[in-house]
């Protein structure tokens, strides 16, 4: 009897370290979602328009460079002066804006998937407490998912009405 209640009292801490585990791949889940997508189309919207306008100023300088170039001999010391300055701040504006489109272009995708994986980490928290896991991890980053995890992956996208 008493080596009975002895294996009972040694089960007992075992069952309680028995908890369910899901894992999900948030990477599959985010990019069938509509907002992904609508952030990508954003995105290369506004490196068309970048694009565009960084070849607009690089026209104009090179016909500014081009004009100076047929006129270099003619000018003044002062207005050779001059025009290369005035080359010199054109293509530093060029360079400018090609770094600010890229901060910008930056920006607008952090702060959009930042938004995504906020949602995607509230499904994902919904379905692990309706679910009663006591944890929810990303495939992605587990080396290893034995065949007692669940995988959640369906339950997340239905929550976010993913296809």
């Amino acid at each position: 009897m008493k080596k009975i209640i002895f294996a009972i009292l040694l089960a007992l801490p075992m069952a309680t370290f028995a908890q369910k585990i899901g894992h999900v791949n948030s990477g599959e889940i985010v990019q069938g979602m509509s907002e992904y997508t609508a952030l990508q189309t954003e995105i290369q919207n506004l490196q068309k328009q970048f694009q565009d306008e960084l070849q607009r100023k690089q026209s104009d300088i090179q016909t500014k460079a081009d004009a100076y170039d047929k006129e270099k001999a003619t000018l003044s010391e002062t207005l050779r002066t001059y025009r290369e300055q005035e080359l010199q701040k054109a293509y530093e504006e060029y360079q400018q804006f090609g770094q600010t489109s890229e901060q910008e272009l930056q920006k607008v995708y952090q702060t959009k998937m930042g938004e995504i994986q906020e949602k995607v980490m509230k499904a994902v928290q919904e379905v692990g407490a309706a679910g009663g896991f006591a944890y929810v991890l990303d495939a992605a980053s587990i080396p290893y998912i034995g065949s007692s995890a669940t995988d959640v992956t369906d339950q997340v996208k239905a929550k976010l009405g993913v296809k």
